[in-house]
């Protein structure tokens, strides 16, 4: 197998990328589980009703909501998201806030967790806001690094290329989407549609929040949208907004989240999408 770099430039083929759990030294578990993985792809390519389902998904979404961290990148591939839930967690410890958290938040090792966490007990606070900046700092470490999303990329120029509207409707910072994006040279493809966290921590996903927002700012009626994600909370706020709803799974356990989440149409690779779109007959 032969690996390319995977960094923020964009230099060759993006169907050629491919992600993987494991570190690179560990290439006897990286191959494994990407051999793993294209077999899951060719599942998706060779059944006739998940294709069946997917097409009528994508026929009718003249507005595609992307998640950022998951369908189109992993933001923290070379940031471990788990280190930055720990150093919050150690700021807060420093400043004498130790008991602010339960030991089950200290240990979650998502630093959204200890976001919502703190911002439930003090909504609105200078604390919040300040440890909302930290987290957004950490993110914009993390971009420089992130790996992008298989096929992800010429999807997105795909699918705007043949009349589609994409916006992103994130819980990450809006900043740091917009910076990933236009190190990618998708931005055009986006702005302004850029909908991510806000100071208004309650509505972040599963609170159906930025997804309302970038359909009214579109002029979109749910039922002409199409929500993409990877997690329950995206599966909920798309379900709560009205939005027709497509799951990306990279691995077999986050299929399995989305399924008990109630989500039903659920890929493991971005490309069938793509091909879908390049051999729909031309209107």
């Amino acid at each position: 197998m032969v690996r390319r770099p995977l960094g923020n430039h964009h230099d060759g083929p993006d169907t050629l990328l491919v992600t993987s759990d494991a570190t690179q030294t560990e290439s006897v578990t990286y191959e494994t589980e990407n051999d793993r993985k294209d077999q899951n792809h060719r599942k998706d390519l060779n059944d006739p009703d998940k294709l069946n389902e997917l097409n009528e998904l994508i026929s009718g979404a003249r507005v595609v909501l992307w998640d950022f961290d998951g369908p189109i990148c992993r933001l923290f591939a070379g940031h471990s998201a788990e280190r930055v839930a720990t150093d919050l967690v150690e700021w807060l410890e420093g400043r004498g806030l130790h008991g602010l958290l339960t030991e089950p938040e200290r240990e979650s090792l998502d630093p959204h967790a200890v976001l919502r966490a703190v911002d439930r007990r003090h909504p609105g606070s200078d604390l919040v806001a300040e440890l909302e900046a930290r987290l957004t700092q950490e993110e914009m470490l993390a971009a420089s690094s992130a790996r992008p999303t298989a096929y992800a990329d010429p999807l997105i120029r795909t699918w705007t290329a043949v009349g589609s509207r994409p916006a992103i409707a994130t819980n990450n910072s809006p900043h740091v989407a917009r910076k990933y994006l236009a190190d990618r040279g998708l931005l055009g493809c986006f702005a302004p549609h850029i909908y991510g966290r806000t100071q208004q921590l309650s509505r972040l996903k599963p609170d159906p929040h930025c997804i309302n927002r970038a359909l009214n700012a579109m002029g979109a009626a749910p039922d002409s949208a199409l929500m993409i994600g990877d997690t329950p909370s995206d599966f909920h706020a798309a379900e709560a907004a009205g939005v027709p709803f497509l799951g990306y799974a990279r691995n077999e356990e986050k299929e399995k989240i989305l399924q008990a989440a109630g989500a039903t149409v659920i890929l493991s690779s971005l490309e069938p999408v793509l091909t879908l779109l390049r051999t729909a007959p031309q209107a």
